[in-house]
């Protein structure tokens, strides 16, 4: 109102219209010219303070030193400003440093900056310059910092506090997520390499043998180099020798069939090249310039191939028929006496009928029908391997006078049998000895097997001269014509409340076993209403029903489990109360009665016994009674030192040559060789 008065009262000065404008015009002018100078001092000294790292808080504070102009200029900015914009202001100058107008000039914000009040053509021009350094500086900080792809250069500068706090966390998280990962991949290096130094460690250098990388004197890559290339030349030669033949070059041929001759005179039997003769290296040079000589006149690699694939398969029927003849020969070993057991058996023999009558008895006969002692079924006409059976049973037991032997054998070892024992009587044990041909009610009228074994087929099968006569062929069938198969010895296991009819549990041991534990646990094991205690000797998927029977035959099909598991004899635990209740002696004879044929099983007990006990097994610990020590040369040591029984079952049998001398040690401990009986018959360890 004042301002029209004013107005109003120099009307009669200067009354016109235009000049009212002029005066309006004039005082926005100045308005504006204050606010742009106080807005242009503000910033300055607000980027000041922002790029000395302070936040909004800090400019405001230290705001409050300023004088009044500087305050009153805050307090506009803060007005036109968001708290946005102040924040990429503040993270931009972090990063660049205090800003100036000439930046902003550059577009590097969004289209809703304007600028007023525009420099000069030269001035832009120097502005221009100094914001492309500023530009390209701020554009490689991003790249190396953030790693930011082109379109996104500018991104960084538009980042909030919050942002850029979530992106360096991020950042922060992928290094440690990197670092766990190499982390994880050491640790996983690591115990690869100590599981290999471990398997390493339990390698079994005895078994590997010479080439066994493992061996110091292997360290060396070109060990035993030269004998391994007398070898090859050797090869080599024969293969060029039945070229030149093909291609009718009789002259090389000669000349190469004598350098191979030379070669092998100089091999000899060296498996080392310490072995080999010295005149080696000279045959070695002078057959590699025959080869080589053939090899310009004769090589062909489809011929050269032809004859190495003709000699690698010429080789591989060889392995075959000596592994035939091996199985051959080890089967006949195994049937044979040595010469020592039967001097053994004939000495004891001849001293057994000379002693009279009267001297013949063992003491301590009443407790043979005592069923509150421990009785022992051993059957054998082994005389060394059964004194370690019942040596190993009575030196391990903690009450020996509880313990009774009831030995059976046949009419041939009968004396011998009797005679060792009188020698050497099991101290305070009991110890009956007895012939199988003087039980009469075993006869063939009553015993299918007596039967069979009488049979015109079974001596056919045994006897006759229709079989194979080369050494290898039809040595897969040879198992089954071992004569103990012929004993009654091997079958009369299923006779024994008929043996022993006044016992109520029996023992029933093999002769090649040697027990290592006090074994009087067994008779308190709860057979849970089964007849038969014994250890189970099924893998995953061997020894199981259909590896002994004929499941191809419908009686077999039909009763029996082909995956039901298998037991081993040698070691049995028989309640014979429950075999008389369940006559286990007649279920037999029906199945032997079937298998007159032989179209159930081969021969042998194992398969009937598998049969006649058929849901009627328990299965015992392991630990009683461990197997294997006649076949597999890798039985774990631990478990044959923890085990009360080992059994060597198969051909190497300890008392044999061809046994495994690792395992003889648990069988010969257990034998007197000092005795004048196994001295005078040569027997040794």
């Amino acid at each position: 109102m004042a301002i029209r008065r004013g107005l109003s009262s120099g009307a009669d000065i200067n009354r016109g219209k235009g000049n009212g404008s002029r005066f309006h015009i004039a005082v926005i002018v100045v308005l504006f010219s204050f606010l742009g100078f106080s807005f242009l001092f503000a910033c300055r000294g607000f980027f000041t303070a922002a790029a000395s790292g302070q936040n909004e808080s800090s400019i405001i504070s230290s705001g409050q030193d300023l004088n009044w102009r500087e305050r009153l200029a805050l307090q506009h900015l803060k007005s036109l400003f968001s708290k946005e914009v102040i924040d990429v202001i503040n993270t931009s100058t972090d990063d660049l440093g205090t800003l100036i107008v000439d930046f902003f000039r550059k577009n590097n914000f969004s289209a809703s900056w304007k600028f007023t009040g525009r420099k000069t053509a030269a001035d832009n021009a120097a502005s221009d310059e100094s914001a492309g350094v500023i530009s390209k500086t701020k554009q490689e900080a991003s790249r190396v910092k953030e790693e930011y792809t082109a379109n996104e250069d500018h991104s960084v500068f538009l980042e909030s506090p919050a942002k850029l706090a979530r992106r360096q966390l991020r950042e922060k998280r992928r290094e440690k997520r990197a670092a766990d990962l190499v982390k994880q991949d050491d640790e996983v290096t690591v115990k690869l390499e100590n599981a290999a130094i471990e398997r390493s460690k339990s390698v079994d250098t005895a078994i590997l043998g010479k080439y066994s990388i493992w061996r110091k004197e292997n360290e060396n890559e070109n060990s035993d180099s030269t004998v391994r290339l007398v070898r090859d030349q050797m090869i080599m030669a024969r293969v060029y020798i039945s070229l030149a033949k093909m291609k009718n070059k009789l002259d090389l041929a000669n000349e190469l069939q004598n350098r191979l001759k030379e070669s092998h005179r100089s091999l000899g039997e060296a498996t080392a090249d310490s072995d080999l003769h010295h005149s080696a290296p000279e045959k070695i040079k002078l057959m590699g310039q025959v080869l080589s000589k053939a090899k310009e006149q004769l090589y062909d690699c489809n011929l050269v191939t032809g004859k190495l694939r003709a000699m690698l398969q010429s080789a591989d029927e060889q392995v075959r028929s000596l592994k035939k003849q091996s199985t051959f020969l080890s089967q006949l070993a195994a049937k044979t006496i040595p010469n020592g057991l039967h001097c053994l058996s004939m000495r004891l023999t001849i001293d057994y009928y000379l002693l009279p009558p009267e001297k013949r008895k063992f003491p301590r006969s009443e407790n043979l029908e005592n069923p509150n002692l421990y009785h022992y079924a051993l059957f054998s006409d082994n005389v060394l391997a059964a004194s370690v059976v019942v040596n190993s049973t009575i030196m391990n037991s903690k009450d020996p006078e509880k313990h009774v032997f009831h030995l059976v054998t046949d009419k041939l070892n009968f004396g011998a049998m009797n005679m060792w024992f009188l020698l050497n009587p099991p101290g305070k044990a009991t110890i009956h000895v007895e012939n199988v041909d003087e039980f009469k009610w075993l006869n063939s009228s009553y015993c299918p097997v007596l039967r069979q074994l009488e049979s015109a087929a079974m001596k056919e099968y045994y006897f006759k001269a229709a079989h194979p006569t080369t050494i290898s062929a039809g040595s897969s069938n040879l198992k089954y014509r071992n004569p103990k198969y012929l004993s009654m010895l091997n079958h009369l296991r299923f006779y024994l409340p008929q043996v022993y009819p006044k016992l109520d549990k029996i023992l029933f041991l093999d002769d090649d076993i040697v027990v290592q534990k006090d074994l009087t646990g067994l008779w308190s094991v709860d057979l849970q209403g089964k007849v038969n205690g014994a250890v189970e000797t099924c893998g995953e998927s061997f020894h199981r029903f259909d590896k002994y029977l004929n499941f191809s035959n419908p009686h077999i099909a039909k009763n029996f489990d082909p995956n039901a598991c298998g037991w081993a004899y040698g070691m049995n635990i028989f309640d014979l109360k429950e075999w008389k209740m369940k006559d286990i002696t007649g279920i037999y004879h029906k199945w032997q009665n079937m298998n007159e044929e032989r179209v159930l099983w081969k021969l042998g007990t194992l398969p009937p016994g598998l049969i006649t006990f058929y849901g009627l097994t328990h299965p015992l610990e392991k630990s009683w009674h461990v197997l294997g020590l006649g076949y597999n040369p890798s039985v774990d040591r631990s478990e044959i030192e923890n085990a009360a029984v080992i059994h060597y079952n198969g051909n190497m049998k300890p008392w044999l040559e061809l046994a495994m001398t690792k395992y003889k040690p648990y069988w010969t401990k257990y034998i007197k060789y000092d005795h004048p009986y196994i001295r005078n018959c040569k027997l040794s360890e």
